[in-house]
């Protein structure tokens, strides 16, 4: 993601933007059913089958939520027995996909204090299934190479001095902000906004997107600025300084126009299902144990990514690496 804020994409986050975003929920929600009607106990075929070993995961667009599901399926399915299917779904929409039994788990959120407060405070129809060992960040980032030769860009306060060098024709005369896909859940429109800064907001359109743009820019040593969060493979490739923004503190971010403070460190959650955390027998306890760390992630992310294998050969490969990491969640 991430979403973000990782927000996303991130911890305290402002509401989902952008019409393609507005429209991937409105869509999701005439597929599922979802509207007026309360439809928390509606089942799939597939999630919380009663007797089945199988097991529905939600899986994020972001190549790190794509490692986590990789890793867990290969796993549920060679070492438990489970056939897996995996939906991808957008981030809020995932979360009323999980209250519904739609599927069972979700492996990466980055905060969502709405859906939190509603479906497992109120409804309890979502459990919370632990942390996924990785802490996640959203940022402002810069080329290092950028940051090397003018190291004053990475204040926030002195981004309007490099607005004309980060201008681009998509940008409308400002300089340009890029961020990924319009689905994620982002603050960086209101901080534009709220920092007087002349920039604007760019979506690339997609995580891949946004990283082929990337490296693009870092082929022809160009400068840019970016939307970009950790943990995530890319840094390995094209390594980017943050900008400062104004230090995050509690509640700063919690009326979305008014955002003016940079996004937190978040500790990334896992959530299941309920009825399927407390039936899910072997598969559910399987997956609140699943924890790893930010390098582990990133090894499986880069395999997907970069060397272009399938989730399920990365998983493979990860697993046949690393028998000491896994065994542990399977006990």
């Amino acid at each position: 993601m991430r979403d973000a804020h990782p927000r996303r994409p991130g911890p305290g986050l402002a509401g989902r933007r952008g019409a393609a975003a507005l429209a991937a929920a409105a869509a999701f929600a005439v597929l599922t059913g979802c509207g007026a009607a309360d439809m928390t106990r509606q089942s799939s075929p597939y999630a919380a089958a009663q007797g089945a070993k199988t097991v529905t995961l939600s899986v994020q667009s972001w190549v790190g939520a794509q490692a986590n599901t990789a890793v867990a399926s290969y796993l549920l399915e060679h070492e438990l027995g489970y056939r897996v299917d995996t939906v991808q779904v957008d981030e809020v929409p995932a979360w009323d996909a999980l209250s519904q039994g739609r599927v069972d788990a979700i492996l990466e959120d980055w905060g969502h204090p709405e859906q939190e407060k509603r479906y497992v405070d109120g409804k309890g129809t979502i459990t919370p299934g632990g942390d996924l060992g990785v802490t996640g960040h959203i940022g402002w980032f810069v080329p290092t190479y950028f940051a090397e030769a003018h190291p004053d860009v990475t204040e926030w306060k002195n981004l309007d001095r490099y607005a004309d060098q980060l201008r681009t024709p998509e940008s409308r005369g400002k300089g340009q902000l890029m961020d990924g896909s319009p689905s994620y859940v982002t603050n960086d429109k209101a901080l534009v906004k709220n920092l007087g800064l002349d920039f604007e907001v760019v979506f690339a359109g997609s995580e891949a997107a946004q990283i082929t743009q990337i490296k693009q820019f870092a082929k022809e040593h160009k400068p840019f600025l970016t939307y970009w969060y950790e943990p995530q493979w890319l840094f390995e490739r094209v390594p980017m300084t943050e900008v400062k923004l104004p230090e995050y503190t509690e509640g700063c971010a919690d009326e979305p126009q008014k955002v003016a403070c940079a996004y937190p460190h978040t500790p990334l959650q896992k959530y299941l299902n309920t009825r399927f955390a407390e039936s899910g027998g072997k598969a559910a306890a399987f997956l609140k144990r699943f924890h790893w760390t930010k390098a582990q992630q990133n090894e499986v992310s880069l395999m997907i990514a970069e060397e272009k294998l399938s989730p399920d050969q990365a998983a493979k490969k990860w697993v046949e690496r690393n028998e000491n990491v896994w065994r542990p969640w399977l006990k």
